[in-house]
């Protein structure tokens, strides 16, 4: 029976991620701290290790955009998350223990 895993909450890695200034997808100034938001209900987040930093105009075309299909906005979003933690990491911000 496969184990059920708890979700990683951290409020350290969520500041972290609000503190990019420019949205990783565009490039617009002001951002926000977006999860993924897969295999959840209503009001319930993913792991925080899994969000990205972006402006509100692409936060809301990945969440309710109408221009994308479903799994168009999911591979954008996880391209958001890889380009977040790349941003982190070659800013020094993330560390290995």
């Amino acid at each position: 029976m496969p184990s059920v895993l708890k979700t990683y909450r951290s409020k350290k890695w969520l500041a972290t991620v609000g503190s990019i200034e420019q949205c990783v997808l565009c490039g617009r100034w002001g951002t926000q701290v977006a999860h993924r938001n897969e295999g959840k209900g209503i009001g319930i987040k993913t792991d925080d290790c899994a969000s990205a930093a972006l402006c509100i105009c692409c936060h809301a075309e990945i969440d309710n955009g109408k221009n994308l299909t479903r799994e168009e906005r999911r591979q954008l979003m996880d391209r958001a998350i890889i380009l977040t933690i790349q941003k982190l990491s070659r800013e020094g911000r993330l560390t290995v223990r």
